[in-house]
């Protein structure tokens, strides 16, 4: 039997993941840690934790799998995370993640020295605070005595790469996300690393999805309990790779991922970029592909926030019960009318990135009233998650891009209540398939490509994934949405001037 492994570098944990080549799970693990925020907007973590949570987790698989039937391992994560290395390959600061915001005038000044529409000529994107290139140009900037010593600028899965096989490598999926690789050609680009003074001797070479990338170090095999001299996939940042093990190999078919943050991703067979940059234009895992996708960066992770906040009592008493509090925060909110009765919630808790480019944002409720409960506010925060998502529904409609059917997936997706609100807002069926292990499962998926379980991406994924639920959108319900959805998008623009002068007065 072949068995291949998928391991994603998450921002609130490792996992990994075994199947065979019928796309069975056989086993999985999950390592967690935490994320800092020593400033305001600031986000980092310490490659450290994610070197220690990729081992144990491999571990955990090795030891419920039979290692010598393991044909190759994919790897997935966090896109735009910056860990930068010195001469001896010693991590020199935290990384800094996708969701961090202090690098608002680095893009600035990217975007005044390239010119925004030259720089979406040359990168299919504008420059947005979580992307890699401002984070090296931040290290500049402001540590100085740091960059001096910097020899190697690695994405967190890709750090995780070099600590499995010794080889610096990624793939063009991730690597579409610096804002240094040229998407249409499928390179990094020469012109605007010499525009920026950024050594192109920082980045590692770049590769397609399944291709092989190295085998497993003996000094990781040890760790590890697996065999030295397994292949080590490319695999993809971990929305590409969560459109792989969702199906998103064609035309038509698009994916919305309810995790921390939230994301619409769409196949395309050419290069199709918005003329305003407000979704990303990255190469796909699928070799010769690409993809379109918006980001919201405050999800899923939205409802988290409210749960830790304002929902704690319950979940204390869910927890000594052995329940999920999300399940009554949802027969919370289906008790509250659909619009909530114009009590909107803005889920831009860490800012936000499609359609705004806005680090400033802040999440708001607007409209409360002395009728509003917490079932109010908990429907009021998925139907804001909603609305977000539909900014990038919306983008991508106009650029011709088809939207016939959603598959869900993420946390979020697990609640029936949601999809359906989700259904109805974005007017589109929300699917969910026999598979829910996110970007693990497609980089597991690339895996059994390069080790020739597949013929290719696409073969595997037709024998691999099948519908499982469907929600449809309902009549009344996307007329109503409809309404409160402008309303939603005009509380963003009265209020985005206040957000920006509250960010100046803290600094």
């Amino acid at each position: 039997m072949g068995i291949v492994l998928g391991l994603d570098v998450g921002t609130s944990g490792t996992k990994a993941i075994a199947m065979d080549e019928t796309g069975k799970l056989l086993a999985s693990a999950l390592v967690e840690y935490p994320l800092h925020s020593p400033k305001p907007g600031w986000a980092e973590q310490d490659p450290a934790d994610w070197k220690r949570a990729a081992f144990e987790a491999l571990s955990a698989l090795a030891a419920k799998v039979n290692p010598a039937d393991v044909k190759g391992l994919g790897l997935t994560g966090q896109m735009h995370g910056s860990v930068f290395l010195d001469a001896n390959n010693e991590v020199l600061r935290p990384a800094l993640l996708w969701c961090d915001q202090r690098t608002a005038a680095q893009c600035d000044a990217i975007t005044a020295k390239v010119g925004e529409k030259r720089l979406l000529e040359m990168v299919s994107n504008p420059a947005l605070t979580g992307f890699t290139a401002p984070k090296i140009l931040w290290l500049r900037d402001n540590e100085p005595h740091l960059y001096e010593k910097l020899r190697k600028v690695l994405l967190p899965k890709d750090y995780i790469r070099w600590v499995l096989t010794g080889e610096y490598a990624t793939d063009v999926a991730d690597a579409s996300g610096t804002l240094l690789f040229d998407v249409k050609n499928r390179c990094w680009h020469r012109e605007l690393l010499s525009i920026l003074g950024i050594d192109p001797e920082f980045l590692p070479k770049s590769y397609e999805g399944p291709e092989v990338t190295g085998v497993l170090s003996a000094e990781a095999a040890a760790k590890t309990g697996l065999p030295a001299g397994i292949p080590v996939i490319a695999g993809g940042g971990d929305q590409a790779a969560n459109g792989v093990g969702c199906g998103i190999v064609r035309k038509g078919v698009v994916s919305a991922s309810l995790g921390t943050s939230g994301v619409l991703f769409a196949h395309a067979e050419d290069v199709s970029t918005d003329p305003e940059g407000r979704v990303h234009t990255f190469c796909h895992s699928v070799p010769g592909k690409w993809h379109t996708m918006g980001v919201v960066l405050s999800a899923a992770g939205s409802l988290q926030w409210f749960r830790n906040q304002l929902w704690t009592e319950e979940w204390a008493r869910a927890k000594a019960e052995g329940r999920e509090v999300y399940e009554e925060i949802t027969a919370a909110a289906a008790t509250a009318p659909r619009g909530s009765e114009g009590l909107l919630f803005l889920p831009y808790l860490t800012g936000e990135r499609t359609p705004h480019k806005d680090p400033f944002a802040r999440a708001a409720f607007i409209g409360l009233s002395l009728r509003c409960t917490k079932a109010y506010m908990s429907r009021a925060v998925m139907e804001g998650v909603a609305y977000a998502m539909n900014d990038s529904t919306e983008i991508m409609r106009a650029m011709g891009v088809e939207v016939s059917e959603v598959r869900c997936s993420g946390g979020g997706a697990r609640s029936r209540f949601w999809r359906q609100i989700m259904a109805d807002v974005n007017d589109a069926p929300m699917l969910t398939i026999n598979v829910d292990e996110g970007p693990a499962y497609g980089a597991a998926i690339l895996a059994a490509v390069a080790a020739g379980l597949h013929k290719d991406v696409g073969s595997a994924c037709d024998a691999i994934i099948r519908e499982v639920d469907r929600v449809t959108p309902e009549a009344a319900a996307v007329a109503d949405y409809g309404r409160w959805f402008r309303e939603y998008q005009a509380a963003y623009r009265a209020l985005a001037p206040g957000f920006k002068r509250a960010a100046a007065l803290l600094g």
